[in-house]
């Protein structure tokens, strides 16, 4: 007989569609970006298709960040998924012994995401750092490069424009480092599509053993 599963619901509707969406739009802002920077590259007219596609992507991710702020104001998603709290600082030295040495042991993840804990500590932080911090300042800067008809006197006037242009880049490399440890991370599941298609139905398997342990650790 085939071990028996028990289904997690994990990650909502809203913010299943909200995922893809913004991973999508990551990526277009990734290779339009790498079109309008490399060194070597000729210069992009203004009315060139990237330069046309890196705008829209990126007005697309405000409205992005916008939804996802507001939606988990309203369902509690940041109390529950994105505060760090005292357990949570314990948790962690663990959870980054499973990534340095013990998944390569295949000793089982000590985090069982759940409704009320999708994240452990370590996504927690890495998650709260991106969407709290770094998403906004890409596209606060990235507003100020879009729009120069309304900001140009003002950026010219604090001789701001390598200031903004290298926090624009800076934050471009962080999202990139950020987005090939995502996909690496997101093969650590029960198999390695696991974490994936959870974000597609909206639940994770675990066994019925494994379920019932992680209620007496918890």
């Amino acid at each position: 007989m085939g071990e028996a599963m028990r289904k997690v619901h994990v990650h909502p509707l809203p913010l299943r569609i909200w995922h893809w969406v913004n991973a999508v739009t990551v990526v277009l802002l990734i290779i339009t970006g790498i079109q309008l920077r490399v060194p070597g590259l000729p210069s992009l007219p203004p009315d060139s298709t990237a330069l046309l596609v890196h705008k829209c992507a990126g007005w697309v991710m405000v409205v992005s960040w916008f939804f996802w702020f507001l939606y988990s104001l309203a369902s509690e998603n940041l109390v529950h998924h994105y505060v760090i709290r005292k357990g949570d600082l314990k948790k962690a030295l663990g959870q980054a012994r499973f990534y340095l040495i013990s998944m390569f042991r295949g000793e089982e993840n000590p985090h069982r995401p759940s409704p009320d804990q999708r994240f452990n500590p370590l996504q927690k932080l890495a998650y709260g750092a991106v969407m709290g911090l770094f998403t906004p300042v890409m596209l606060f800067t990235g507003i100020l490069f879009g729009d120069t008809v309304v900001f140009r006197h003002h950026i010219l006037l604090l001789q701001a424009v390598k200031v903004l242009d290298a926090i624009h880049v800076i934050g471009a490399y962080v999202f990139a480092l950020y987005l090939i440890i995502h996909v690496y991370m997101a093969t650590l599941g029960r198999r390695p599509y696991s974490h994936i298609k959870a974000m597609i139905v909206g639940y994770e398997e675990e066994s019925e053993e494994q379920g019932a342990e992680a209620n007496i650790h918890a």
